[in-house]
């Protein structure tokens, strides 16, 4: 997008915010199930739409984060603009990167996370847990795989259990974990997994109403 196309979909909120008697009503919290489900629509997009769909999509998305940063310019007491949320993500990139913008050396995926936990680290100073910035608002599946990663870097194991034949919805819970956790270790995402075979299910519902079966 240029500057001037992204420009003018920050005017074009401006305008919205001042002129709609129902944006004029919106605060960030009102906005957080839009952004919820307009975050689930790009995924969707990515995984299993079409780049019409993706291109559409994601500017769903960018229009929550203008009217987020649209509401917050209003804020009487602490208020920031798109420019200045533009200019926060720039300075937090180039120094997340410093083997693209400040004469390190990065030649595999390993290094370059290197080089970023440790910036990620000097911003976080006031951090004083792993788990701090994880958000418990992520999807279960998603927070327990990031879960996992945050606990194997101060050795907490999840917890072993057999995978069948669970006797109570704790030893669910401890046998969903595992799945997840063996997933991690190959390299598996445990929710788009889910996600990609629930798409499978649906078209296997369907499939079975075209074809005359039980709707109830």
């Amino acid at each position: 997008m240029s500057e001037d196309a992204l420009r003018e979909a920050a005017e074009t909120m401006r305008a919205v915010r001042e002129r709609c008697v129902w944006t004029q009503r919106i605060d960030h919290r009102d906005l957080v199930p839009y952004l919820v489900e307009e975050s689930a629509e790009v995924i969707d997009a990515v995984e299993a739409g079409t780049r019409a769909d993706l291109k559409e999509e994601l500017g769903d998305l960018l229009w929550q984060v203008l009217f987020h940063a649209e509401i917050a310019a209003g804020d009487p007491d602490d208020p920031f603009d798109i420019d200045d949320v533009a200019r926060g993500l720039t300075e937090k990139m180039v120094r997340r990167h410093p083997h693209v913008f400040a004469g390190e050396t990065a030649s595999t995926p390993e290094e370059v996370l290197v080089h970023w936990n440790a910036a990620k680290t000097a911003e976080k100073r006031e951090r004083t847990s792993v788990l701090d910035g994880v958000s418990e608002h992520m999807p279960s599946l998603a927070l327990a795989q990031k879960l996992l990663g945050k606990a194997a870097q101060v050795r907490v194991d999840a917890p072993g259990h057999r995978l069948a034949d669970p006797e109570s919805e704790a030893e669910l819970g401890d046998a969903l974990l595992a799945l997840v956790q063996l997933g991690r270790s190959r390299g598996w995402d445990a929710d788009r997994a889910l996600r990609e075979r629930l798409r499978t299910l649906r078209a296997e519902v369907h499939a079975a109403e075209a074809s005359g079966g039980d709707a109830g």
